[in-house]
């Protein structure tokens, strides 16, 4: 299944993708029971009234959160917030990965306050984000996206409408998109655009947990069997357009499609220090892959034929990384399209001979057959860690992993 997110007219607020999943299905009973039970954990915010209910905006009708809380606070620590959307996880039993996505949603609307008014996280205050809508909308998607399944399949995100004209708030007036909106999505590899509302489109809790769900920015819809579409209203109302969001989920063949660039060049008077050297600089800034193949050329002369996979929007860095680093004065370009077996990243805490560690794997399905994949860097700090070859560290840990799937399935 892959799920496509369309917020390139009406933008993004975490309430529309909450209510746009409850449109396209999830148990509306369940979110709402898992909220009301975790409102405990923010002192002072009450929820008088939380529900979803069907409206129209401008002809489409759509699901729209109506919530109603009574709140005696005005502001609040970034890790406050923090803790509660932790606990509530803990205590609602939500999968690790879903409780990995709703802290590190929290996270990045800490970091980007955190780096905007240049201080230490654990010193961030929220203001606009103090209140007990931000709970609700990263563990009420959290929940949300569990109960559909949503986390094993691939998210796909269209550009994301951020209106324009300026926005008020605590720290005063500024052009929008406003900086945290910035900041948040400087560190995804999400797309933004800006149209003619003169009003804030997308805010600041909706842009960190969509960065969190989708790392895969499209520009057109992908080919695909529609199965199910939800439509999620915003608060506001607007002359022109819908403030709607639109997510459209279905199914593709197993084996995904994507066209990349494949940037060729032959070194004859590079050392292998070097070689080594390169394939790490490469990588490092986002090669999908390097190899370096032996030749002989003109005149009987031994070669090295580099060959870089990339994205397109990589390959102008990448080609000034070749010719720096060897004095190449030609790279071959040319386009090519891949047949790719459909994978999510996961991460999970795995404890290992006494000590608890972070392990980063990717999950694959083709035809039936399930597998993944230990992170090599991963394995090779552990492996460090515990005194244990890699082949001895990479079974205790697939062990270990395979316990939590076989646990997340049958919760």
């Amino acid at each position: 299944m892959v799920l496509v997110i369309d917020p390139q007219i009406a933008g993004i607020s975490g309430d529309m993708l909450l209510s746009s999943l409850v449109d396209l299905g999830a148990d509306k009973n369940k979110i709402l029971d898992g909220i009301k039970k975790s409102q405990k954990f923010l002192p002072h915010s009450t929820i008088k009234e939380i529900d979803f209910t069907k409206i129209t905006k401008r002809g489409v009708e759509a699901t729209q959160l109506k919530l109603e809380i009574d709140e005696d606070v005005h502001e609040r620590k970034g890790i406050e917030i923090r803790n509660a959307i932790s606990d509530s996880a803990q205590l609602l039993g939500l999968s690790s990965t879903g409780k990995s996505f709703a802290e590190s949603c929290i996270d990045t609307l800490i970091l980007s306050e955190s780096k905007i008014h240049g201080i230490p996280t654990d010193s961030v205050h929220f203001h606009e984000a103090s209140s007990i809508d931000t709970l609700v909308d990263i563990l009420g998607i959290t929940i949300a996206l569990e109960d559909l399944g949503i986390f094993d399949e691939k998210v796909l995100c269209m550009p994301v409408s951020v209106g324009g004209g300026s926005v008020t708030f605590s720290h005063g007036t500024m052009s929008n998109p406003a900086s945290a909106i910035l900041e948040i999505f400087k560190n995804s590899s999400l797309k933004i655009q800006g149209n003619s509302s003169e009003s804030e489109l997308t805010t600041p809790t909706g842009a960190c947990i969509l960065s969190n769900l989708s790392k895969n920015p499209i520009d057109y819809y992908p080919k695909m069997k529609i199965e199910s579409i939800g439509y999620g209203a915003g608060q506001k109302d607007f002359e022109n357009f819908s403030n709607v969001l639109k997510i459209v989920r279905g199914t593709q063949n197993e084996l995904d499609v994507d066209s990349v660039k494949i940037l060729e060049t032959n070194v004859d008077d590079v050392s292998g220090e070097i070689l080594g050297n390169l394939i790490e600089k490469l990588m490092s800034k986002g090669a999908k892959d390097v190899s370096i193949y032996h030749g002989i050329t003109k005149k009987g002369r031994p070669t090295n034929l580099v060959n870089v996979i990339c994205d397109e929007q990589k390959a102008e860095s990448l080609v000034d990384t070749l010719i720096h680093e060897t004095g190449t004065l030609g790279i071959r370009v040319s386009e090519s399209n891949r047949f790719i077996v459909p994978r999510t990243i996961h991460s999970t805490k795995v404890n290992i001979s006494g000590q608890t560690f972070e392990v980063n794997y990717k999950k694959s399905s083709f035809k039936g057959k399930h597998d993944f994949k230990i992170e090599f860097d991963d394995l090779k700090t552990i492996s460090n860690h515990i005194s244990k070859s890699i082949k001895d560290t990479e079974s205790l840990l697939r062990k270990e992993i395979e316990k939590i799937e076989d646990t997340n399935e049958s919760s």
